[in-house]
């Protein structure tokens, strides 16, 4: 053997794409061609609260094949960006010792930036601070980033509550714009795997129809009682999952503020708007090399494309 020969790298598939897209049964379908592990990469999706209203794969869609990051941290924490890479870090170390492909499926952009790229060094954000940002409408929030980091306001959306937020939150804590620490980045793993990766982005008429139906669906198979058991915890309303979409607009109605219809429009039209926020970042933000399916994926189409995806990995 030679001594001064490389180890191979580990191969780790990539697929993401906004909600409804397909990417769950696309990953599925992979993984049943080959020993592979899906590691969730979807900030909703890792709440145990949030079965449901995140889209969570159920037993039946994960096929057998194994999944991990799903449902695994309790609705009482917060799971930061950095928290889940440590995480995905670990589960893809772990499935190259089982001799298994990782599979990141999600559509939270940050998350994979953090894992791949690394993470910015941000000091500890101070409490009060935090409250303070937290209990501002994104509307004041958005107008307090333009005068303290003009240029994370230029470039965040107006609407983009989470991102508004912590852009605000890191300025006024540190005195230091977002754009320093993100400078800064370590730990990131893109430079020690062969990463495989695929954009989904389907036709937009196609993506947002199936959003449209989502939302609906939601509420008529469970998503109301998952709304009441979080309301029963009394938990901080400032949790991510108190702020996920579905959870204030099905709380409204269930404490009389709106009516049925008004919660239904409402809680579809914060799932289109989140959906066209994550359309808009995987078509500007990943790098240019990355492939894109401009695919309707349903469940019918996400074999026939599996194989293509199956004969990547095999190349590469």
């Amino acid at each position: 053997m030679n001594k001064t020969q490389t180890p191979r790298r580990q191969k780790v598939v990539l697929i993401a794409g906004p909600t409804a897209s397909g990417k769950s049964a696309l990953a599925v379908n992979l993984g049943q061609r080959l020993p592979s592990v899906v590691i969730n990469a979807d900030s909703a999706q890792v709440y145990a609260d949030l079965r449901i209203l995140s889209a969570r794969p159920d037993a039946a869609e994960m096929g057998d094949v194994p999944h991990r990051l799903f449902g695994y941290i309790d609705g009482a924490e917060a799971c930061s960006a950095a928290r889940w890479a440590e995480d995905a870090r670990r589960e893809i170390a772990g499935a190259a010792r089982q001799g298994a492909l990782p599979i990141l499926v999600g559509g939270t952009g940050l998350y994979l930036r953090t894992l791949l790229d690394g993470i910015a060094p941000v000091p500890e954000i101070d409490a009060e601070v935090r409250r303070e940002v937290r209990a501002l409408a994104v509307a004041e929030a958005h107008a307090a980033l333009a005068r303290e980091d003009p240029q994370a306001a230029q470039r965040l959306a107006p609407a983009d509550t989470t991102r508004v937020a912590r852009a605000l939150e890191v300025v006024r804590s540190t005195g230091r714009p977002l754009s320093h620490w993100q400078a800064e980045r370590t730990g990131g793993i893109v430079d020690q795997i062969d990463l495989v990766p695929l954009i989904l982005l389907p036709p937009r008429d196609w993506l947002f129809e199936r959003i449209e139906r989502r939302f609906g669906a939601m509420v008529s198979h469970g998503a109301v009682e998952e709304v009441e058991a979080l309301l029963a915890r009394d938990l901080d309303p400032a949790l991510p999952v108190m702020r996920a979409i579905g959870v204030p607009e099905i709380s409204a109605w269930l404490d009389g503020e709106t009516s049925r219809d008004a919660m239904l429009d409402r809680g579809t039209i914060a799932t289109r708007q989140y959906g066209k926020r994550q359309y808009t970042w995987f078509s500007r933000q990943p790098p240019a090399e990355w492939p894109v399916a401009n695919v309707k994926l349903d469940d019918s189409a996400a074999s026939d494309f599996a194989i293509k995806l199956y004969e990547r990995v095999l190349t590469v």
